[in-house]
């Protein structure tokens, strides 16, 4: 290919040509019209000397070395923004930046409502989404760019990331109100469950895999006791929500468990057993580390979750 005479401009269309699959919505996404685009299209293969895209029903499919280009234009692309950004002042007042985050509804809870205050008095343009995503691939869809910035307990991450502790959180028991086996105990909310009873008594996990064990069972395995897990749950709000409408009882985030406890019914309790505290970490493409936006917004983020640090 001849670099010299290759117009850059064709870049922006073969990126979102991979985004969408379709002629269309690419021309959507850029601004041009689906004739401009399959002329466009022509044009890159001519060049490239591939056909890059193969027809699929009403969609586009990518050929292999397409594929192969992906991510390092995506990349590419990403950096050049950045470069040419320039040196003028982030004005968060005049941002149309969109982000998705990746976080429990922990996040929608604890976060959300008064990120969702902030944004509209400093940066009414800027859009936040925030999805849930399985925890066993948060750190992927940063690089595959399907989230911007990912909220997750701390964990080793590959040299393209970075990362930033935003919070530490401990563990409490939550029941409903009036629980009788907890009644019965003499409890009050605030005491210490007995480890007896609280392995007697049946647990809702939080899990979005569905897995039987979590943090909760590792504490007990090291005191030599197991618990009764009798249901999982995907997000934090179907766990407290069964243990308020039920005689079951779960471990959730100390600072969610207080925030629901009023308005959910329950009452909040000390476990019995010694549990390390989580740490709470913002992580993110280095991609991003140097962007005005993505660093406004980090900063923003920061400061609202800092309040619910409970690091002694």
């Amino acid at each position: 290919m001849n670099f010299r005479g290759f117009d850059l401009n064709l870049l922006r269309v073969l990126d979102a040509l991979l985004m969408e699959g379709s002629t269309v919505r690419a021309g959507e996404r850029l601004g041009l019209s689906q004739p401009a685009v399959s002329a466009a299209l022509a044009r890159l293969r001519a060049a490239l000397g591939d056909e890059l895209f193969l027809r699929r029903g009403q969609g586009l499919e990518p050929t292999e070395y397409a594929r192969s280009l992906e991510m390092p234009l995506r990349d590419a692309l990403a950096q050049l923004q950045v470069l040419l950004a320039g040196p003028e002042p982030f004005d968060p007042a005049r941002s149309q930046a969109r982000f998705r985050i990746s976080g429990s509804d922990f996040f929608a809870e604890m976060l959300m409502p008064r990120l969702a205050e902030r944004l509209a008095a400093a940066a009414p343009g800027m859009k936040v989404h925030l999805v849930d995503l399985v925890p066993d691939s948060y750190v992927d869809t940063l690089e595959r760019y399907e989230v911007d910035l990912a909220l997750v307990p701390e964990v080793a991450l590959p040299d393209w990331a970075e990362g930033q502790k935003a919070f530490t959180s401990s563990f409490s028991v939550i029941a409903r109100k009036g629980h009788p086996g907890l009644k019965a105990a003499g409890l009050a909310p605030g005491d210490e469950v007995p480890l007896d009873l609280f392995c007697d008594l049946g647990h809702v996990l939080f899990s979005p895999e569905g897995k039987p064990k979590a943090m909760g069972d590792a504490a007990l395995k090291a005191v030599g006791r197991e618990r009764r897990v009798v249901m999982t749950m995907p997000v934090f709000s179907g766990v407290y929500r069964a243990v308020a409408g039920s005689d079951l009882i779960a471990l959730l985030p100390s600072q969610l468990a207080r925030h629901v406890a009023d308005a959910a019914g329950l009452d909040v309790f000390i476990p019995p057993m010694p549990m390390q505290p989580v740490a709470v970490c913002m992580i993110w493409h280095r991609r991003y580390s140097a962007s005005p936006a993505h660093l406004w917004l980090r900063g923003q983020i920061a400061a609202l979750l800092a309040d619910l640090d409970e690091a002694t």
